[in-house]
């Protein structure tokens, strides 16, 4: 089969992609997808997602684990990514976030030109339908409908009342360039009447409505084994498909959107990257490529939990079920209820210390007990809080476990192996601990549920990150954009010394943004499919 366009990953980045491409009626586009459809009742409910996130079963979920880490006490870290159309963006939180001003205009300065923020803030508004109208930041006709959100629970807004005593400053958008303050999470959910309350994942706002066009084919369980090539020039990917290898060509390009583990995966299976590591794995060598794999970023989370009495909010229980049911109920009439809640409801981005020029850490705060990714339960009712290094010092790798193109990548984050950043997590969760045990938490508060109470020094407040701390699901970097030796593409996404291959998803991210990464990997996306049409 041939096509002008291939694309490698039907997630976010490649949802966006396969619209805007097939734009042009003349031009074939072909997605291809390892999951499948992902448009079933647990993507489209907002709280499914704690079915499908702890990957047991593994419902739209490649529910991968990195290699033991020796910062978090030789623990295999949990990393789940979505599988299937929407990718992530189909068992996230929804959180729509975008990150700080500074964390582009630092890219910028890497000499990735054009990627400053107010280049790339044009594309946030055009993939963007904010419920709150359009604005000097804000979009409103774009297809990812991004709303408020609709029905938050009383102890989220205890939760901000509380961080405002403690004079941390009240904001109701953390999207304008700078998201210093404590508030509630916008969400990236229909606000329209036919699907409101429903989660819009990519693939829901730019996939599913194009699915029609005649020059766009679509192929679910597809899972990508290796890249073809004339010569230099990448001419189309190998994948299996219904038990047998297909050859997919692409006339002009082939596009790898597949994330920031599977795209360095497939680079290195093709002969594209570190070429010692490569030869160690019989993989004949295209192109030494040394940076492919290298720069994995991540945001590390450490957890703080109280059970309460409050029995409004999800939990394990009589009571608990019965509001359920009717809480699904009225989800299902009106779209508005606690069955279409993110979870994480209520957040902030707090400065560590005052002498910053920009926050350094972000808060999740989260209507449940969450315990190692929801993978162990706990009867009862409560609510946690979660706190993170927005921009972390530690670097990771993602590499081969074999030449077994279908075996899992191998992912190593090296957590807390740079000591800034466990630094910044203890300042972190002191602060965090203080707004959780500040008067307006009270009345909900019944009864700490790790022994953080009894953290009084930094070994005490060590050993907690490092016995329960790990991802919060934004690894980034591993094909990083720039122009040093170490980078895998340029400013316009090409791979270095291949024709017709780009890389578009977070993984060209030089560095973390300050904040959750799906709405900036829709940017890139947008971003991208202008260079692309431009370059055609």
């Amino acid at each position: 089969m041939q096509f002008d366009y291939v694309i490698v990953g039907g997630g976010s980045a490649g949802s966006v992609l396969a619209n805007r491409l097939s734009q042009n009626p003349k031009v074939k586009v072909c997605l291809l997808e390892a999951g499948g459809r992902a448009n079933h009742i647990l993507v489209r409910l907002p709280a499914g997602a704690v079915a499908t996130l702890p990957g047991r079963p593994k419902i739209n979920n490649w529910a991968y684990e990195t290699v033991e880490q020796p910062g978090l006490n030789g623990r295999k870290g949990y990393q789940p990514r979505g599988r299937g159309l929407g990718g992530s963006s189909a068992i996230n939180a929804m959180l729509y976030v975008r990150g700080q001003q500074q964390d582009y205009d630092g890219w910028a300065d890497l000499g990735c030109d054009g990627w400053d923020w107010e280049s790339v803030l044009p594309y946030f508004k055009r993939a963007e339908n904010n419920e709150r109208g359009g604005s000097d930041v804000h979009g409103a006709d774009g297809p990812l409908q991004v709303s408020n959100q609709k029905e938050e629970r009383p102890i989220t807004r205890a939760f901000i009342e509380a961080a405002g005593q403690l004079q941390y400053r009240k904001t109701e958008d953390f999207n304008g360039g700078d998201n210093e303050g404590v508030g509630l999470y916008q969400v990236t959910q229909f606000h329209e009447k036919a699907k409101n309350g429903e989660r819009c994942s990519a693939a829901a706002a730019y996939l599913f409505p194009v699915m029609g066009r005649p020059n766009l084919t679509v192929i679910t369980q597809a899972r990508a084994k290796r890249l073809t090539f004339d010569g230099n020039r990448a001419t189309g990917v190998i994948v299996r498909h219904k038990g047998r290898d297909v050859e997919i060509s692409a006339r002009v390009e082939v596009l790898l959107c597949g994330g920031t583990f599977h795209t360095p995966q497939l680079l290195q299976l093709s002969g594209i990257g570190p070429g010692d590591e490569l030869a160690s794995h019989g993989i004949d060598v295209r192109n030494d490529l040394p940076g492919v794999g290298k720069n994995l970023q991540d945001h590390l989370d450490f957890v703080l939990a109280y059970k309460s009495k409050d029995k409004d909010n999800f939990g394990i229980g009589v009571t608990g079920t019965v509001n359920l049911m009717r809480h699904l109920a009225r989800w299902r009439k009106t779209g508005v209820s606690m069955a279409a809640t993110c979870f994480a409801e209520g957040g902030a981005f707090l400065k560590t210390s005052p002498t910053l020029d920009r926050p350094d850490i972000q808060l999740h705060f989260t209507i449940a007990l969450v315990d190692d990714h929801a993978r162990q339960l706990h009867l009862g009712y409560g609510y946690s809080c979660h706190v993170c290094k927005l921009r972390p010092d530690s670097r990771g790798t993602v590499s081969l476990q074999s030449s077994d193109p279908l075996a899992a990548p191998k992912i190593d984050p090296r957590f807390l192996s740079d000591p800034r950043d466990l630094e910044v997590m203890i300042k972190g969760a002191r602060l965090t601990r203080e707004i959780l045990e500040s008067p307006p938490m009270t009345k909900f508060r019944h009864k700490e549920m790790f022994g953080t109470q009894h953290a009084t020094t930094d070994a005490d407040w060590e050993e907690h990150i490092r016995t329960r701390a790990d991802t919060i699901y934004h690894p980034v970097g591993t094909c990083k954009m720039g122009r040093d030796e170490m980078s895998v593409v340029d400013p316009e996404l090409r791979v270095r010394g291949i024709e017709a291959l780009r890389v578009v998803d977070a993984s060209i991210m030089p560095n973390l943004i300050s904040g959750n990464t799906n709405a900036p990997t829709i940017m890139i996306a947008e971003k991208a499919a202008d260079m692309i049409k431009a370059a055609a």
